[in-house]
């Protein structure tokens, strides 16, 4: 559980293309985050993006979409993902990081609880 009201926001946008010890990279990263205890982690593809080189990354139905970005999201403090991007940092070739300070307003798990019906 983590119990803090503020804490910080790793975002790694890297390519969808890349990857580390024979999967992608974005499953990597988030199964190390995992093992290392962090509090949670979120891949999202994007639609469209360029980044360092300025190449536009598109997904349309004409093209044959390759190198799509990738941002994952993982929240922690801020001593644990700083140690986190030291040790993932040269299994990204390419690609930016950033981290911001976040509130966190809900944090909870349904885990061992009943579900709530829709």
């Amino acid at each position: 559980m983590f119990d803090a009201e503020e804490a910080y926001l790793l975002r790694l946008f890297i390519d969808e293309d890349d990857r580390c010890a024979g999967k992608p990279l974005y499953e990597w990263i988030v199964l190390r985050a995992r093992e290392q205890g962090l509090a949670g982690a979120t891949v999202l593809r994007g639609m469209m993006g360029y980044g360092a080189n300025s190449v536009i990354h598109t997904f349309k139905i004409e093209q044959l979409s390759s190198g799509l970005p990738i941002v994952i999201e993982i929240v922690d403090a801020r001593e644990k993902l700083e140690a986190f991007l030291a040790e993932i940092n040269d299994k990204i070739p390419s690609g930016l990081a950033t981290l911001e300070r976040v509130a966190i307003r809900l944090y909870r798990s349904a885990r061992g609880k009943d579900k709530p019906s829709r």
